[in-house]
């Protein structure tokens, strides 16, 4: 195994963290070397911004969701073909759930593990000598997680930085980096996070930005000093997250539908399976030639419009799901139901598969680890198959139909939180989004 690996951390959301990562990523890859990026946590949109500051495919490493076994996989597999293996903490670095340990699904965890030290990028705007107080508490809470150094972000002036530098430092952590406040270094946001890499129109400038001020602002040399070899991650076990749900796969593939974690095509690839994708946007059906039709998360709230009128994309569907297996995930589940109603409370009739309307007019967060247990054979396994996930929407289901629920649905913690998603003949649909297989609890 030839990689180095460092986790960039941060105290919370919003501080900077993804951009310092995009723009280290591709200044590590401008030296020559080959750098991949991986996400602890749900996350499928930042893995997309990592490898297109690549060229390589991002990664998720779960710790909550997924099993050990798999997480070595994951990580060997990423490591054994890269130079550097970049991991972007979701939230904050400790964030995460309680439960059993080493597997609260924080970057952490990861830390802790494996023994691979944290870059802290801390947001100082509205503070100076505060920093090194925070930076002190994240090098002491936990003494397994070992700071590399701190980046200050968001550095209003010179004598900003020295002010905040010179107390992180004689706390005794370097300063490997100072990254002046500027409003061309911000990524567009939407409800779910950032505006996904592929819908930028000129994204490969936007990064050659991001990869310029890092060059200006990171000390790169001391940064890979910092990074530590990955030997202590146990062999390739081959385990699998979830297997493939058919020999031949039609994979909704768009703007609408672009939800699919990469280590989900990762497993149905090595299983031998085949993933046809087609778009809805563009009016295409599934192939008739596939056994399985995905239609995975995605922003089908904001195409509601013109899925309603693909007639190809809902006559062929709904041929499709006279013989073959099709399930939902999130907005392929609302897309499933009856009708979505936009955010202007426009309502639009979608494929009617399952008797289900959601709203993102009447907007409500839902976000969480889940715990499923499936309840009849279908997409994810046999009836009683444990399944680890999340949800993150904000539509609400303003009719639950009158289906069958596809599972029973759990809190990272175990609570049970009811009945789940609706099944139909061979059309089973659910908000959750699923990770991996797991064990009952």
């Amino acid at each position: 195994m030839s990689a180095r690996a460092i986790i960039i951390g941060a105290p919370r959301s919003g501080s900077g963290k993804t951009s310092v990562t995009i723009g280290l990523l591709r200044a590590l890859a401008r030296r020559r070397l080959k750098v991949r990026g991986a996400k602890s946590g749900p996350d499928y949109i930042d893995p997309g911004f990592h490898a297109a500051a690549t060229g390589l495919p991002g990664v998720n490493l779960d710790t909550w969701a997924m099993r050990p076994d798999l997480i070595a996989t994951l990580l060997s597999e990423s490591a054994a073909d890269t130079d550097v293996l970049v991991i972007e903490s979701a939230m904050g670095l400790f964030d995460g759930i309680g439960g059993e340990a080493g597997r609260s699904g924080s970057a952490a965890d990861l830390a802790r593990r494996y023994g691979i030290p944290v870059l802290l990028v801390l947001d100082v705007s509205g503070q100076s000598q505060t920093a090194a107080a925070v930076a002190k508490g994240f090098a002491a809470y936990d003494p397994d997680v070992k700071m590399a150094g701190v980046v200050l972000n968001k550095l209003g002036s010179e004598r900003h930085r020295k002010l905040a530098g010179e107390a992180v430092e004689a706390i005794g952590l370097p300063v490997l980096g100072a990254v002046l406040r500027n409003s061309e270094l911000t990524l567009p946001e939407r409800h779910l996070g950032l505006v996904q890499a592929h819908e930028h129109g000129d994204i490969d400038t936007h990064i050659d930005r991001l990869a310029d001020a890092m060059e200006r602002s990171l000390d790169l040399d001391a940064i890979l000093a910092a990074a530590v070899p990955l030997g202590a991650v146990a062999p390739p076990s081959g385990a699998v997250a979830i297997p493939p749900p058919g020999q031949r796969i039609a994979l909704a593939t768009d703007s609408a539908f672009s939800f699919l974690y990469p280590h989900l095509a990762r497993d149905w690839h090595r299983a031998g399976a085949e993933i046809v994708p087609f778009s809805p946007l563009a009016d295409e059906a599934p192939s008739p030639h596939c056994d399985a039709c995905w239609l995975p998360g995605g922003y089908p709230e904001l195409h509601a419009g013109k899925l309603s009128e693909a007639r190809n994309f809902i006559e062929g569907t709904r041929r499709f799901a006279e013989k073959k297996p099709v399930h939902g995930e999130c907005g392929g589940f609302m897309v499933l139901g009856e009708s979505i109603e936009d955010s202007q409370g426009m309502t639009h009739p979608m494929l009617g598969l399952l008797g289900h309307a959601t709203s993102f007019f009447q907007r409500k967060m839902n976000l969480g680890y889940r715990l499923a247990r499936v309840l009849a054979d279908g997409p994810l396994g046999a009836a009683g198959v444990w399944v680890r996930g999340h949800e993150f929407h904000y539509a609400r289901l303003v009719s639950p139909g009158s289906d069958e629920a596809f599972a029973d649905l759990f809190d990272g913690q175990g609570n049970a939180l009811g009945p789940s998603g609706g099944r139909r003949g061979n059309v089973t649909g659910t908000f959750f989004h699923a990770i991996a297989l797991d064990k009952a609890p």
